[in-house]
C-alpha cells in the first residue's frame, strides 16, 4: 500500500514539523527565513573556515563592507585576533584567525590586526597565528593592532583531516 500526498498535504506536514521544533526550543527566536550573507574564508591552523561579517566598530569599514556600525564594539577588550594582510602578499592570501569554534578562547568578536611584510622579505601564504607571530619575531613582518573590533562569527570549520589529505 502506498500513500500519496498532495503538495498541500506535504506543506502542512512540513509546517507542523517546523512548528514542533520551534515549540521545543527554549528561546522564542521567531520563525526562520532564508536570507543572503556574504560568506568569506579565513585560515586557522592551516585549514580554511567560513565566516560572515555583521558588525564593526569602524564607521568607514562598516560603510565599505556594507555591514552595521556598532560604536559599542570598540569597548570590547581581550577578543582573539583576526589578521588581515596589507600591502604585498602571496597569491591566495586570505584573513587568518587566532581561534575557531571549539577552542577555549573562541569568540565571534575579533580584534583586527594588520600584518605588513617588511622590505626585502618574501611573502608566503600565512595560514596560522603562530606562523605570523614567528615571522614577526624573526623581523620578516609587522603585526599592528588596528583597535577595531569585528563581529564575524565562524559558520563553518573545515576538517583538519580534509586539509591534510587535500
Amino acid at each position: 500500500m502506498s500513500i500519496r500526498l498532495t503538495a498541500a498535504a506535504v506543506t502542512v506536514v512540513a509546517a507542523s514539523l517546523a512548528a514542533s521544533a520551534y515549540a521545543a526550543s527554549p528561546l522564542l527566536i521567531g520563525s526562520a527565513s532564508h536570507g543572503q550573507f556574504s560568506l568569506y574564508q579565513g585560515y586557522y591552523d592551516g585549514h580554511k573556515d567560513g565566516y560572515v561579517i555583521t558588525d564593526v566598530s569602524s564607521k568607514s569599514q562598516a560603510k565599505a563592507l556594507q555591514v552595521n556600525y556598532s560604536a559599542a564594539l570598540s569597548a570590547v577588550k581581550g577578543a582573539p585576533a583576526q589578521y588581515f594582510i596589507q600591502g604585498r602578499s602571496a597569491a591566495g592570501q586570505i584573513a587568518v584567525f587566532g581561534s575557531e569554534p571549539g577552542e577555549a578562547d573562541y569568540n565571534p568578536l575579533w580584534e583586527e590586526h594588520f600584518v605588513t611584510w617588511k622590505s626585502g622579505a618574501t611573502p608566503v601564504v600565512l595560514k596560522s597565528d603562530n606562523q605570523i607571530n614567528a615571522l614577526a619575531k624573526a623581523g620578516k613582518l609587522t603585526d599592528r593592532d588596528a583597535h577595531i573590533v569585528l563581529n564575524a562569527p565562524i559558520t563553518s570549520v573545515a576538517s583538519k583531516a580534509t586539509v591534510m589529505s587535500g
